[in-house]
């Protein structure tokens, strides 16, 4: 919020302006989005979070939230002014152990004004007060948080923290958490990473949650319900922790038949990707109504309608893959969002050659022959799809054929190599498709600009390779999926809204 101040004369103005420290002329607000093209008014300018202790209380029979957030950041800026992402109704604001003033703005901004202007460099501890009702607040016409028979759950991407707590909502603006839930006594409250303790008083109960390593903000979840809780520990010593709904019916036993096997499948991504990069594992599934799954970091967001037609292994390959590809190394900018869905449809495509139920290869020649030169799907750039289309089949299914390409142009050593070198690379970080041309180009020694082009960026179909082109033709008369075709598919809504 701005102040105007005005003087009667001009020797007061100038009176005014002596009184004003001359760096405070240099501080500016920060901005109100952080540049991403996609979403321009998603994350903010001027500072950088290192880490969120989020200490809520929440009523589910009313869905009632009640928060303190604690962020320490670091200014980027000479900064007057800056915002967080934020939907819910905020009775206090703290900079630095001084009163804030704020105000709201847009669709989803709390500006928060500090008591001085603030120095680039500055180390910031905010502190926001809040309450609210998650169910009752809508953005851009839409929520991302989900009412449940028995509590709430926020997960959604590219956006979902606005509902429970404030925030630098952006991908590029990782951060370690401690989230700290008071619920009543009989329900529980699931977050990412491991439970460092809980502990009962007066009617409630409170759990401890610890995220130790960057995390992106939509990567974040809560979910308080009454949950019947497994625990184990993978091969490799990683404690499993899953949840699931006591109320998911008809899906209950598929879900746990699926998410069970978490351990086993993260164990085995590991011979592709390399080592599990986190101290935490698991999976919950809650009874909600939407249809999608969520790569939550550590612990995956499964709704029960993946389960319907039955277990379903490969959208918990998925999500787990997405561990390293989306969460270790997150996107730039949304437009680069294959780097995330490419590789997890691809790592599905792995998995069925694993369950012996088609390979790779299989499947990438019956997406291709599936759809005709004139289909839609082709329209649609994996490498830039616009925020339209972040999520269309296309990203994900045209994702894998390119990354089979790519594996055909470079030779399966160098191409596993790729897969296993690029969470290392860019560990806790952020990169782009740019990036990883540059990086398989550096690994397989080949020039790859041309590939890259025609399977990510260019509007139509891609030729068929000479030595195929027979065979495609023949199978795009009536092309038979691979078994595993079938539970893949019903993963292709997995990021929907």
């Amino acid at each position: 919020m701005h102040r105007r101040i005005f003087a009667p004369g001009v020797l007061a103005a100038s009176t005014l302006l002596l009184a004003i420290p001359a760096s405070a002329a240099s501080h500016s607000p920060g901005a109100p989005g952080i540049g991403d093209p996609y979403y321009p008014d998603y994350g903010n300018g001027g500072y950088d979070v290192s880490h969120y202790d989020l200490r809520l209380k929440y009523r589910p029979s009313t869905d009632e939230l009640e928060g303190t957030a604690t962020l320490l950041a670091r200014t980027t800026q000479d900064l007057s002014r800056f915002d967080l992402d934020f939907l819910l109704d905020v009775s206090e604001v703290r900079v630095n152990d001084a009163k804030a003033s704020f105000t709201t703005s847009g669709e989803h901004e709390l500006e928060i004004t500090p008591k001085s202007p603030l120095d680039k460099g500055t180390a910031l501890t905010i502190v926001v007060r809040y309450s609210g009702v998650p169910s009752s607040k809508q953005a851009y016409g839409f929520t991302s948080w989900h009412r449940t028979p028995d509590g709430g759950v926020g997960a959604n991407e590219p956006e979902a923290a606005w509902w429970w707590f404030p925030s630098n909502d952006h991908p590029l603006d990782k951060a370690t958490y401690d989230v700290s839930v008071q619920v009543p006594d009989g329900s529980q409250a699931i977050s990412n990473g491991t439970l460092q303790s809980t502990s009962s008083r007066a009617g409630w109960t409170r759990y401890n949650w610890r995220s130790n390593k960057p995390q992106a903000t939509y990567l974040a979840t809560l979910a308080v319900g009454r949950f019947d809780i497994t625990t184990g520990t993978t091969e490799i010593g990683i404690p499993v922790v899953n949840a699931y709904s006591k109320d998911l019916g008809d899906n209950d036993g598929a879900a746990r038949a699926s998410v069970e096997r978490t351990g086993e499948i993260a164990d085995w991504l590991t011979g592709y990707f390399g080592p599990y990069p986190y101290n935490a594992l698991g999976g919950y599934v809650p009874n909600v109504t939407t249809g999608y799954a969520l790569e939550t970091q550590t612990r995956p967001f499964y709704s029960p309608r993946q389960f319907a037609n039955g277990s379903n292994t490969s959208v918990v390959v998925h999500e787990l893959a997405h561990q390293w590809y989306g969460d270790l190394v997150s996107v730039a900018g949304w437009k680069d969002i294959w780097i995330n869905e490419g590789f997890a449809r691809y790592a599905q495509w792995l998995w069925s050659e694993h369950e012996d139920e088609g390979t790779a290869q299989e499947l990438a020649d019956y997406v291709y022959a599936s759809h005709p030169a004139d289909d839609a799907f082709w329209t649609v750039k994996p490498g830039d799809p616009g925020p339209e289309n972040q999520f269309d089949a296309a990203v994900y299914d045209r994702g894998a054929l390119a990354l089979q390409a790519l594996r055909n142009e470079i030779g399966d050593e160098a191409f596993f190599a790729l897969l296993k070198g690029w969470p290392q690379r860019y560990a806790y970080g952020n990169a782009s498709v740019a990036d990883f041309q540059r990086y398989a180009e550096q690994v397989s020694g080949k020039p790859l600009a041309a590939l890259f082009d025609t399977w990510l960026f260019q509007p139509s179909k891609p030729g068929a390779p000479a030595a195929r082109e027979a065979l495609l033709a023949r199978a795009a008369t009536a092309p038979v999926p691979p078994r595993s075709w079938k539970r893949i598919a019903a993963t292709n809504d997995v990021h929907g809204r």
